[in-house]
């Protein structure tokens, strides 16, 4: 049997999103069916609707930061129970038994991991649909428990901006007074501020914008940099210990490096491509740097970013729309015109019943 689900998603490539009915798999012994509340609309939807990455399966529903109540349990499951509230990031799947899947680095299996949309679920063959939908169904093991005191709507970017921008926070260790920057204030960025400020961090935002400082300044930032103030610049050389680039288009990060201290780390978690123009080696010997990468995180780190979310009060800023205007907004983000990331509001769906 399957589940009979209405979403919006796309039937082929440059096509705006519609309406869409779709099926989901029958419940298994470890599965959680959630009723979707609230779904945030990422950048990279908008990559995989209109297959810039070159790897989309059509029919296809976007969305992987799914809110939503917890509707029927499988006879395994253990973890949760009808009324809970839970969320789907962007994992439902793993080998579950690699080196990484055991240390829960799901993001990091070496048989790659199943993604919320637009993969294959390699025991039944059916194809993944995203959140822009009314529910969802997923293994308890990659379902996330949504604690008491977080605002729902702003939980949902949490689950792929949030931990995008924790993973590297807490794997390079920041914490009470290390020296951090943000390249770039959107989506992940005002993450990243947020996040490191609640660690404990000194945070810097490096902006070519002028006008964000003030909205920095609110979200935590302890000073702004203008990066295309060369004197600006030259006064933070060799002053951070870790550098976030949430930036997602190409761009020269060299003059970022050399504000980098002494095995100090850039970061890059934003555009997933090739570096423009080629990095300087000597930045990097001279101060024994690294240019390093991140993903996303595992399900124990996301879980422990969300409960640090709690207790500090740290959610998204977020622009909560109707699905019906989902076209609209994505033709504002490839303008950058969101503060900071929009969300839906599932419960509109029902209008297109």
């Amino acid at each position: 049997m399957t589940l009979k689900v209405l979403g919006y998603g796309v039937t082929k490539v440059k096509s705006n999103l519609a309406p869409l009915h779709f099926e989901r798999r029958d419940i298994r012994p470890d599965d959680v069916e959630i009723e979707i509340l609230y779904c945030g609309v990422c950048h990279s939807d908008i990559h995989q609707v209109e297959n810039d990455w070159g790897m989309s399966r059509y029919p296809l529903v976007p969305g992987h930061e799914i809110i939503g109540k917890v509707v029927q349990i499988g006879s395994d499951v253990t973890k949760f129970k009808v009324g809970d509230i839970a969320g789907v990031g962007c994992i439902v799947d793993s080998c579950r038994h690699c080196s990484p899947c055991e240390h829960g680095l799901e993001q990091y299996c070496e048989a790659g991991f199943i993604e919320t949309y637009n993969s294959i679920d390699p025991r039944d063959k059916m194809p993944t649909y995203g959140g822009y939908s009314e529910r969802i169904i997923v293994s308890e093991r990659f379902v996330l428990n949504i604690p008491k005191g977080i605002a729902l709507e702003g939980a949902a970017p949490l689950l792929c901006a949030g931990i995008t921008t924790w993973s590297p926070l807490r794997h390079w260790k920041v914490g009470k007074n290390t020296r951090v920057a943000v390249v770039g204030l959107g989506g992940l960025g005002h993450m990243a501020i947020k996040l490191a400020k609640g660690l404990g961090a000194q945070v810097t935002l490096f902006t070519r914008s002028k006008n964000k400082s003030e909205d920095a300044i609110r979200l935590g930032a302890d000073h702004i940099v203008l990066s295309t103030d060369e004197a600006q610049m030259k006064s933070v050389k060799g002053k951070f210990d870790v550098i976030i680039d949430t930036i997602p288009n190409v761009h020269d990060i060299n003059p970022y490096i050399s504000t980098l201290s002494l095995n100090g780390t850039i970061v890059l978690v934003g555009y997933l491509g090739p570096l423009d123009p080629f990095i300087h080696s000597f930045n990097l010997i001279s101060g024994r740097k690294t240019v390093a990468g991140s993903m996303i995180g595992g399900i124990p780190e996301t879980q422990e970013m969300l409960n640090f979310c709690a207790e500090h009060n740290i959610s998204s800023d977020v622009e909560v729309i109707d699905i019906q205007y989902i076209n609209q907004a994505f033709d504002r983000m490839k303008k950058s015109d969101v503060k900071y990331r929009f969300v839906i509001d599932m419960q509109s769906l029902k209008q297109d019943k």
